[in-house]
Order: C-alpha cells, then structure tokens, then sequence
C-alpha cells in the first residue's frame, strides 16, 4: 500500500436514536444511525405481520380480464 494515501481506520462509535452505543472501527469517528438491533422490530421480537389472506384474489378481481360470459358458461 503506498503512504500517505489512506484514510485513518481508527476505533469509531455508532449511535443510535434509541441511546444504544456501538464499539465499531471506520474512517469516521462517530456515526448516527436511527435503528439499530437492539430497536428493530424485527430482531426484538416485536414484528407485525401483515394479513395477506384475499390479496391474490383481489388483484385478480381487480386487474385480471375477465373471461367472456360465452365462454364461462361452455366450461
């Protein structure tokens, strides 16, 4: 590697909103992010799931062509 051309990789700080502190290393000596893991739903166990029950049968209503009326009484 040449000298004098990289930037410092010193011991950083990650702060979250939630007051968590993290011991990380970067370029930058502190960095503020606004979730972490010990706040995102999905790693505290705290996720909602949403219901996708009926969702395929309303795009079809919705965006699929109908078959003719000829043709639905033939099958």
């Amino acid at each position: 590697m040449k000298e004098g051309i990289h930037p410092k990789y010193d011991a950083a700080q990650v702060v979250c909103a939630c007051g968590n502190v993290i011991e990380t290393r970067s370029t930058v000596p502190t960095i503020h992010v606004e979730i972490c893991s010990n706040c995102h739903p999905f790693y505290t166990g705290k996720q909602k799931f949403m219901d996708t029950a009926g969702r395929i049968e309303r795009y079809k209503r919705k965006y699929c062509m109908q078959e003719p009326a000829a043709e639905q009484e033939s099958k």
